[in-house]
């Protein structure tokens, strides 16, 4: 007896035998490209979602304290000034508060130190990065820069404030601790980074070692060691302004994205 399912005297293929859809042949991750697109999209909502929150508790809080000092002075221009400058120190904190090393790295009080002192170079034409690894190495630069003045790799630490900091003999003491150790290691981060910055390249550049030093005080605002520069730590601006290189903008930026890519992001 004949199976129900023959039609005009055919039987319909199998699942096996079916042809394959052509996206499913031809494009396999189509799915998971639309579920990546789509998730970006979502998280730049998100983003943009969350930075009109910030804008909205700011703008509400400016506009509180205006509105009770107005009521104060019986005077809309009193009001009026202390919201504009609340806003603006809110603003200021928060910028000196936000840092771009990622939250899910914890950054040292050191490195947000030296960070929030970056920010102001960069408004003047620096170019940084922040926490790269050293592939080659196991250690870190905790702040790439590139500037007119060259390019500078400082590593940022927090010392007892307690003990003084001193040369002697060409060995760099904090108390009765020898720290070479840790200007070598600066040293040579520097130098791998430079070695990899120049083959992106094709030429070679410089790369200026630093540690950038918080808590001790010290005789001076910067002093060289060991083939690295030690930096009381409030004074990197001033010390990034005495570098003898003087580079283009062009070649500012070709340092700074050959860096990107021979320096990738800690993890």
């Amino acid at each position: 007896m004949e199976s129900a399912t023959r039609v005009n005297g055919t039987t319909p293929p199998s699942d096996d035998a079916r042809p394959h859809r052509p996206e499913a042949l031809f494009f396999p991750n189509q799915r998971n490209t639309r579920d990546a697109t789509g998730g970006r999209a979502l998280y730049g909502a998100l983003r943009s979602s969350e930075s009109t929150r910030r804008w909205a508790v700011r703008s509400g809080i400016a506009l509180a304290v205006g509105l009770a000092s107005g009521l104060l002075t019986s005077d809309w221009r009193i009001g009026a000034t202390f919201a504009i400058l609340t806003l603006a120190g809110i603003v200021v904190y928060k910028s000196r508060r936000e840092s771009e090393i990622p939250r899910w790295r914890k950054p040292a009080a050191a490195q947000r130190k030296t960070e929030a002192q970056l920010k102001v170079m960069k408004q003047l034409g620096y170019r940084v990065l922040h926490a790269r690894s050293v592939p080659g190495g196991n250690g870190q630069i905790d702040h790439f820069i590139v500037g007119r003045r060259g390019a500078f790799a400082i590593d940022s630490e927090s010392w007892d404030k307690r003990l003084p900091l001193r040369n002697k003999l060409e060995q760099l003491y904090h108390g009765r601790f020898n720290k070479n150790d840790r200007i070598d290691e600066a040293l040579e981060e520097a130098k791998r980074a430079e070695d990899l910055i120049s083959t992106e390249l094709g030429r070679d550049i410089k790369v200026r070692a630093s540690l950038a030093i918080y808590g001790p005080g010290m005789p001076w605002d910067s002093h060289r060691l060991r083939g690295v520069d030690i930096i009381t730590g409030t004074k990197v601006r001033k010390w990034l302004r005495s570098g003898r290189d003087r580079l283009t903008d062009t070649e500012i930026e070709e340092i700074y994205q050959a860096a990107k890519r021979a320096l990738p992001p800690r993890y």
